[in-house]
């Protein structure tokens, strides 16, 4: 069964950092992009950043320059260095990694969501 398990979410003051971990169990290769998203209140989910497994990045233009998506593919783990944090990157942030089955199709999977609050 593919778990995925996040951790380093917190409250944090303006400006502050976080690290945002997620470990995936259960798959152990056929691993394609791991990425991160976020919900706030009362928005939808966004993406915030992808890794491919090459390594390639993307990221929201609200985040560019600030955070950095990260993977360890031995450890199957992703991560997200927050840094320069504001009160709008307050969110419930989500893992998502993707299954590659074959060229058109995939399946996704979600971690259970971390809340990261930044207020002062």
């Amino acid at each position: 069964q593919v778990q995925l398990v996040e951790s380093g979410g917190g409250l944090v003051q303006p400006g502050g950092s976080l690290r945002l971990s997620c470990a995936a169990s259960g798959i152990s290769f056929n691993i394609d992009s791991m990425g991160w998203y976020r919900q706030g209140p009362g928005k939808q989910r966004e993406l915030v950043a992808t890794i491919t497994a090459v390594g390639s990045t993307n990221y929201a233009d609200s985040v560019k320059g600030r955070f950095t998506i990260s993977r360890d593919n031995a450890k199957n783990t992703v991560y997200l260095q927050m840094n320069s944090l504001k009160p709008e990157d307050t969110a419930v942030y989500y893992c998502n990694v993707v299954r590659r089955i074959i060229l058109n199709k995939r399946v996704d999977y979600w971690g259970q969501g971390t809340q990261v609050t930044v207020s002062s």
